[in-house]
């Protein structure tokens, strides 16, 4: 069963087309990855998703939303579509907690205590049920990515956008959220669709690897195929060697 379908989608931002006659199927409970060089259009696809950047032209279905459906409330898309950003998007002034439990409550109408046990279980799940009470001033970067990625699960999506989540994070905190990303990719069904530079994660996690440039989809391939048999374009190759220094 499919979770997002795009049907020759196209996006600009003013006279930029951004987007460019995308076509792709994510079925439920596949964890894909975007890869490719800045620019190429992985981050306004994923915006896309959630509504954060409307389409032009073309159809996208989202969990059985047609976003292209003036008609179509995007809230409704966000309640199960969870989107984890580069640079966090925590509330400076609520406490770690807090910033777990404020979604489920206003939206989900989830009762207190049982909301309040969620997110304490979800805090020990990344690693940082000891961090409940700071705000997120006190927090390293790779920290406040953890407990942004605790928040979106607060809501039990059954989708998780990731937008290059360990691109603003120093080296050594990358592993700490990577591990946190495997951890929800092997051991639940939620459907991933992450934009990373990660390749070592890609290679790992994704059951499919798409590599973008130019606002259009080059590659759409298994993970074993793209890593392991070559891309198919001169493009990918080409973004493969650099990034692999060779």
């Amino acid at each position: 069963m499919s979770m997002i379908e795009f049907h020759n989608v196209q996006k600009y931002y003013g006279k930029f087309h951004a987007l460019k006659d995308i076509n792709l199927t994510i079925d439920a409970g596949e964890t894909v990855v975007l890869i490719g060089p800045s620019g190429s259009g992985k981050s306004s696809l994923i915006r896309t998703i959630n509504g954060l950047d409307p389409i032009r032209d073309g159809q996208l279905i989202v969990n059985g939303f047609d976003l292209a459906d003036k008609k179509t409330n995007v809230n409704l898309i966000r309640k199960d579509v969870g989107m984890v950003f580069q640079h966090f998007n925590l509330y400076n002034n609520k406490t770690v907690l807090e910033n777990i439990m404020l979604a489920p409550r206003i939206v989900l109408k989830r009762p207190e205590e049982e909301n309040r046990e969620l997110a304490m279980q979800l805090l020990k799940k990344v690693g940082l049920e000891n961090q409940a009470e700071k705000m997120p001033a006190q927090l390293s970067g790779g920290q406040k990515q953890r407990i942004a990625i605790a928040r979106s699960l607060a809501m039990k999506p059954k989708c998780l956008l990731f937008d290059e989540p360990t691109s603003a994070l120093d080296p050594e905190m990358i592993d700490d959220v990577l591990d946190v990303m495997k951890d929800i990719a092997e051991n639940s069904n939620m459907t991933m669709l992450v934009v990373t530079h990660e390749m070592g994660f890609a290679r790992a996690v994704a059951d499919r690897v798409i590599f973008m440039a130019d606002g259009r989809i080059l590659e759409d391939d298994s993970t074993a195929k793209f890593f392991d048999d070559q891309p198919s374009t001169q493009r990918a190759r080409d973004f493969m060697s650099k990034i692999s220094g060779h």
